[in-house]
């Protein structure tokens, strides 16, 4: 009934509990779930899990974030998508957050190196017509402006794609959907201090928004505070269905026929098969 579309399985505090979690979301009817790529030093673990687990697909690309890492190049990126469980390029995009605390004292200027590895990303997805998976933290301006810039605006040849664990404003939201892109609801749609977005929640169209856990973090109520995993992601359904007058129900047949229209390589299909 459900699909965590953004999780990180590979992470160890889940890759050691891995038999129990995979046993939880069965019983919790998560039939499904994309494992999230954030290095080039990890794709081999996250594609090996994808291609022991039917129900288990994976990404390529090298989060924003993470610095002292092998930086890839567009070949590399077209490489990795080729393995048929590679069902997305990313995740990717920028991350201005914290650039005091997080970031040295860095300004945005200093991060160039960002917008260019998120250009690579772009334009790999391009040219393998597979969607990206969008991480964009205090920086929605500019991720915006490049993918405008690289000829993602809903047009042919767009790579479309999902802005994951979404916290963005609603004209953030707007513009993405405008730009043909999803929006994906994380467990932070239950937090108390989430009220803006859960406004943004009862906006976006049936047909435009995906559920997940990006977990280990970020688990929903009531399990705020905890490791998350995959089987919780029921609980961010539960919470959309109450902003949108729907049931639970509703909300996993939304979001699956949602991820599977995005994520065409999950559905056997070619590209070229969708209309």
């Amino acid at each position: 009934m459900y699909i965590d579309s953004h999780c990180h399985l590979n992470f160890p505090e889940l890759a050691s509990q891995l038999p129990e979690i995979l046993n939880a979301m069965q019983a919790a009817q998560v039939h499904q779930a994309v494992v999230i790529c954030t290095t080039m030093e990890e794709f081999g673990a996250v594609k090996g899990l994808a291609a022991q687990y039917p129900h288990l697909w994976a990404t390529v690309g090298v989060h924003p974030d993470n610095e002292g890492v092998h930086e890839p190049s567009l070949q590399e990126l077209v490489n990795g998508a080729s393995d048929p469980k590679v069902i997305a390029i990313g995740e990717t995009g920028l991350d201005y957050y914290q650039m005091d605390e997080r970031k040295g004292g860095r300004s945005v200027a200093d991060l160039e190196w960002q917008r260019e590895r998120f250009r690579t990303h772009i334009r790999a997805a391009r040219q393998v017509q597979l969607p990206l998976v969008i991480h964009t933290r205090s920086a929605s301006d500019d991720t915006i402006a490049i993918l405008k810039e690289e000829g993602e605006q809903g047009g042919p040849g767009s790579a479309g794609g999902v802005f994951h664990c979404f916290t963005e404003s609603m004209g953030v939201a707007r513009a993405a959907l405008d730009l043909g892109f999803y929006i994906s609801f994380s467990g932070i749609l239950t937090f108390k201090s989430a009220a803006d977005l859960r406004e943004v929640a009862k906006f976006v169209p049936d047909d435009r928004f995906l559920i997940e856990t990006d977990s280990p973090y970020l688990a929903p109520v009531p399990y705020r505070g905890k490791t998350n995993n995959p089987s919780y992601v029921p609980f961010v359904a539960k919470q959309l269905a109450e902003l949108r007058g729907c049931s639970a129900n509703r909300i996993g047949e939304l979001t699956t026929a949602n991820f599977h229209r995005l994520f065409v390589r999950t559905t056997g299909q070619s590209t070229s098969d969708i209309a």
